[in-house]
């Protein structure tokens, strides 16, 4: 057992916010109190100790990207909104690997259906998807013995243990939305949440066939599903406000919504996503110069460049700039999504490029910012702004934790909780990563505790701990 002593306690589930000690025994805190004992004391007076940050959202599952991640003090990255399939063969991979932060995943809607539709074969890891993303086989309406072939391989991972159903509607427009209420029934059935990248919205996509906030509230409310409403900043942009006020009336009416967004001006997808089409990027204000593609780093050129990338490499990630982070209107725009009530803190953290080694130290590669400064950089502008820094980790740990049963023993500090702590200096915690360098850690973080076991201490690496565990469903 050892001691984290004197530190400035947040445990948002009590409401805490005072100095004292964290006792943790193996995996698990024993104690939160006064004038602890052990044979270990670890002084943190000075530094904020709060539960580990909870990343619902998060593609960079690999050891250079959950490195990055635990300097943001991430001790759980789930990979909730593409999914993977089969569900038993990710988690078999990972466990293979070993981990230094905890790790988990929904079922693949988009994979069950690149499966019913083009055939291709599944292997419990995202490459396929990124290759097939741009495939407009999977993106049409399915027939009927397809939609029996993706409703049964879904159905087969949720009772294999994933964490429930994820759904990237907004990549396959042609998709039928019966298909998709017809996957939020069988959520509903299963007890398990659905987590949506939404279909476009009207503004943007006049002729879709039906308005993603609308598509995402119905379903809420007519299969009584929980509604994980992926990114709503990226997708909702400047009609935010009215997303909102639709989620807001839902869950008035009893419908269970939850929300999360990302403190960026930029999103990161495969190039050969269908609304990065070089005749679609009007819908959003995009031109093909809005677009970086991350193998090369290069800004595309022009709409020969970038019909040129989407069909030599269609996974290709890139970043797409869908708001000035320099103008302070679209910052505030941003905010919006932000401090929702009870909005959620996710990443979307995005695989890290071009790395020498998995096991290289400093991570050296390309990827977007966020997936090194999410966490962090949430953390500054709520400083900045003077938001209570309580609220602010309630954020990123007990409302993701809240979402899935299976976290239920996460985002506390309490005896018995799961002893994910994270140690870090409120006053000066910061995001470094940029556009230009990446994989710039994050700075502030002081010590990270996974199951117990440092990940993070004294501000440096532990190159050798792996002490990440499965989540999974029950």
């Amino acid at each position: 057992m050892f001691v984290l002593r004197g530190g400035r306690v947040l445990d948002p589930g009590s409401r805490t916010d005072a100095v004292l000690d964290v006792a943790i025994d193996g995996d698990r805190i024993a104690r939160v109190g006064t004038d602890l004992s052990a044979d270990q004391v670890v002084d943190v007076s000075g530094f904020a100790v709060a539960p580990g940050f909870i990343d619902l959202h998060s593609h960079a599952q690999s050891l250079p990207g959950r490195r990055l991640q635990a300097f943001d003090g991430v001790t759980t990255a789930l990979e909730l909104e593409g999914g993977r399939a089969p569900i038993e063969e990710a988690y078999a991979r990972e466990a293979a690997d070993g981990s230094p932060i905890n790790y988990g995943f929904s079922a693949s809607w988009a994979a069950a259906r690149m499966a019913a539709t083009t055939g291709v074969t599944l292997d419990g890891g995202m490459a396929t998807l990124f290759r097939k993303i741009g495939d407009p086989e999977w993106q049409r309406a399915a027939s009927a013995s397809e939609l029996t072939q993706i409703l049964d391989r879904i159905s087969r991972d949720v009772a294999a243990g994933s964490l429930g159903i994820g759904i990237l509607s907004g990549y396959a427009p042609g998709v039928d939305p019966a298909e998709y209420l017809a996957v939020a029934e069988l959520a509903a059935a299963a007890g398990v949440p659905t987590f949506t990248h939404c279909r476009d919205l009207i503004e943007l996509t006049p002729d879709t066939l039906i308005d993603g906030a609308e598509e995402v509230v119905r379903a809420a409310g007519t299969t009584g599903a929980h509604m994980h409403y992926c990114h709503v900043n990226s997708t909702s942009v400047r009609h935010v406000d009215r997303v909102l006020a639709l989620v807001e009336r839902c869950r008035a009416e009893g419908g269970r919504i939850t929300t999360e967004a990302y403190p960026y001006g930029s999103g990161a997808t495969g190039i050969g996503a269908a609304f990065l089409a070089p005749e679609r990027l009007g819908e959003r204000a995009l031109k093909p110069t809005s677009l970086v593609y991350l193998p090369t780093g290069e800004r595309v050129a022009d709409e020969a460049r970038l019909r040129e990338l989407r069909e030599t490499d269609p996974g290709g990630a890139v970043i797409v700039e869908f708001f000035d982070e320099s103008e302070p209107a679209d910052m505030a725009v941003l905010r919006k999504s932000l401090l929702f009530d009870d909005a959620i803190v996710a990443s979307d953290a995005m695989p890290v490029l071009g790395v020498p080694s998995a096991d290289a130290w400093p991570v050296v590669g390309s990827t977007h910012p966020r997936t090194a400064g999410c966490f962090s950089r949430a953390l500054r502008l709520w400083r900045e702004e003077g938001y209570p820094l309580l609220d602010a980790v309630r954020r990123c740990t007990l409302l993701p934790a809240e979402v899935l049963d299976a976290l239920r023993n996460k985002g506390w500090l309490r005896a018995g909780a799961d002893a994910e702590v994270i140690v870090f200096d409120a006053g000066a915690i910061t995001d470094q990563a940029t556009y230009a360098e990446s994989t710039r850690l994050s700075t502030g973080m002081r010590h990270v505790i996974v199951n117990g076991e440092f990940v993070v201490r004294d501000g440096s690496l532990v190159p050798d701990a792996r002490p990440g565990r499965p989540v999974r469903a029950t």
